[in-house]
């Protein structure tokens, strides 16, 4: 992707005045999305990208540039300018990088350019299709195919070379159904980090069926009383509450500028002994695995809370080094015009002993927030606000009524410790995480878990 001669320049003029650590990272990228709306192709956009960041560390501060010139006289100038903003520093000395095969734990066994672009035309036709079985309440159906291939190469000081290729593929469905009271929507969005098999090998009749069925439940819905209520947390998509107000504030770069509730807290309690927390960046082939992370670490399994016990950070260079943790192979980065920061991979609550069957008869009345939707919260306190995509009244241990409306209001860290009964029914789901760096790929995930209290937004 780039000459060693004008990578080990960059790398050379970068010590020469006073980096401590210099690196190169430069990407090519190639991105696709289909996407047809109530029974018509909307859009099908293609897209390129080429580019490279330079990053010069010195101390605790780091210069970083792009340019989409991959000239060896454009980026020497690029390096040049970044090295005006370094103090005096004693250079690090460089070693030549020397190149390093990537174990790929990820294979895509088909090639999405082997498809032809009318097979994806079909398979969202028959999304729509399946989605209308279900009865003219339903008034809108969005269905897409996002595709997209990066192909990096990541070199620094320290005499690292790796190249790595990732391809993301991802489903996305959007149903709208409308009754008396109301339009409501519901959404699915799998993905994966993997190939064209990944869309023949969905169910889609069980996807899109449920997209539709739930948006109509909640079109028929009324509201809930707002108020503190137990309330039992679906799987999969509801870890994102613990993604959002506990895996962030666990991130070095949080850590680091002491904008998180959990700075200095490792090996104390922050949850009940039931309850262990990881974030994997190995596992085969989910959306946010990966074979490096974008610093050319190697990926790893961390345990962040262990039986309730906070165990570790996630960490990149910079923030390992401040924090005084080890690298957790967590640096990330949207694209080459970011430079990277410890982010999230694949993020969940793991397994527990308990069944739904018996949070829903231990709760005399709470909230069932079987499917959660989007959300904001704020990492430096924790505080969020999440709406709940699709919600049940809980009765007399059984669940009741379905309710719209409804919001989860509280702190990631005062919530852990309210988390009472863990299932054994452990789902995951993609999703797009937001931060410094941009927008990546992230995996959330939990088993049902129940909530002894929070405040719960009604109407």
């Amino acid at each position: 992707m780039l000459p060693e001669s004008t990578v080990n320049r960059i790398l050379e003029l970068g010590l020469s005045r006073g980096a401590e650590f210099a690196e190169v990272f430069c990407e090519e990228s190639d991105s696709s999305n289909v996407e047809l709306l109530d029974r018509k192709i909307d859009s099908i956009n293609n897209g390129n990208s080429f580019g490279v960041g330079v990053r010069l560390l010195l101390g605790d501060n780091a210069y970083y540039g792009y340019s989409s010139d991959a000239s060896e006289e454009a980026l020497l100038e690029l390096t040049e300018n970044l090295a005006h903003s370094l103090k005096e520093g004693r250079p690090g000395h460089l070693h030549y990088p020397e190149k390093k095969p990537v174990t790929d734990r990820h294979p895509v066994s088909i090639d999405p350019s082997s498809v032809p672009k009318t097979e994806r035309l079909d398979l969202l036709r028959q999304i729509d299709a399946i989605a209308r079985e279900h009865g003219d309440a339903v008034r809108q159906v969005r269905a897409s195919i996002s595709e997209k291939k990066r192909n990096v190469l990541i070199c620094n000081s320290e005499g690292l070379w790796v190249e790595d290729s990732r391809q993301y593929s991802r489903l996305g469905i959007s149903t709208i159904a409308e009754k008396d009271s109301g339009p409501q929507a519901a959404a699915e969005s799998p993905g994966v980090l993997g190939g064209y098999e990944f869309f023949q090998g969905l169910d889609v009749k069980t996807l899109a069926g449920n997209t539709a069925a739930s948006a109509i439940r909640m079109a028929e819905a009324g509201y809930i009383d707002g108020g503190m209520m137990p309330v039992v947390l679906g799987n999969g998509f509801g870890g994102v509450i613990f993604h959002e107000a506990c895996g962030h504030p666990l991130e070095t770069e949080a850590i680091r500028k002491n904008a998180s509730p959990f700075t200095g807290k490792i090996g104390e309690a922050v949850a009940q002994p039931l309850l262990t927390a990881i974030d994997d960046g190995t596992m085969a082939n989910r959306w946010g695995s990966l074979n490096v992370d974008d610093e050319g670490h190697p990926p790893q399994r961390t345990v962040l809370i262990e039986n309730g016990i906070l165990k570790s950070y996630l960490s990149d260079r910079i923030g390992a080094g401040q924090v005084g943790v080890a690298r957790t192979g967590s640096a990330r980065r949207e694209s080459y015009k970011f430079a990277p920061v410890s982010r999230m991979r694949n993020t969940y609550i793991d397994r527990g002993p308990h069944s739904m069957e018996e949070m829903i008869a231990s709760v005399d009345f709470g909230l069932y927030a079987k499917k959660m939707g989007g959300g904001s919260v704020d990492p430096a306190t924790g505080e969020f606000n999440f709406a709940v995509q699709e919600g049940y009244a809980i009765r007399k241990g059984k669940i009741a009524e379905p309710v719209r409306g409804a919001t989860l209001i509280g702190k990631g860290f005062e919530v852990l410790p309210l988390i009472s009964m863990i299932g054994d029914d452990l789902e995951l789901a993609a999703g797009m995480c937001g931060a410094s760096s941009g927008w990546v790929p992230t995996t959330v995930g939990q088993p049902t878990i129940k909530i002894d209290r929070i405040l719960v937004g009604g109407r």
